[in-house]
């Protein structure tokens, strides 16, 4: 299979066929490798199909995306990508562990997104989770974390809501 083809073949990328591209990008390193080399394409229309076959694929194969943590870190600081590449690059990070020399950028970015009311939903509510897991290694992020989304609770949505009171009670 060429990933690059059949994320360009349809006029929309359908969830079943982003989902058998991320089972081919599962068969091998250099499969894999293909679909990340997709993903950080300067064609955006190529990038924004590769993202979500990225997130599946990371999610069924998450050794597979070790390698390439750097490389999310930095697509998730970019301010010139599109929100599909900062919602996927978040969705992959709050599900994998996260080497030690990312850890301060990665908060960092984190609480800029939680804090930035013009930043998508999904983005904000993955970043919530990235925070609590880095939380797990830095306790003292803790009272941080705790005290931003209390204070935002009662302007968000029912998303950055539930994400949060999911967080606040296991802190």
């Amino acid at each position: 299979m060429n990933i690059k083809t059949e994320l360009l073949a349809d006029e929309k990328l359908s969830k079943r066929k982003a989902t058998l591209i991320a089972d081919h990008a599962c068969t091998s390193e250099e499969a894999f490798d293909e679909l990340f080399n997709c993903f950080i394409s300067d064609d955006q229309r190529l990038t924004q199909r590769a993202a979500h076959s990225l997130s599946i694929a990371a999610r069924q194969c998450p050794w597979l995306i070790e390698p390439y943590i750097g490389t999310l870190v930095k697509q998730l600081a970019r301010s010139d990508v599109h929100d599909a590449i900062l919602r996927n690059s978040a969705r992959i990070l709050e599900d994998v562990p996260i080497p030690e020399e990312y850890h301060g950028e990665l908060i960092d970015i984190a609480f800029k997104y939680v804090l930035d009311k013009q930043t998508a939903i999904a983005i904000r509510a993955f970043s919530l989770t990235i925070l609590y897991n880095l939380s797990l290694i830095y306790p003292e992020i803790k009272n941080e974390l705790r005290y931003t989304i209390e204070e935002r609770m009662d302007y968000e949505g029912p998303a950055f809501i539930s994400r949060g009171r999911k967080i606040l009670a296991r802190i």
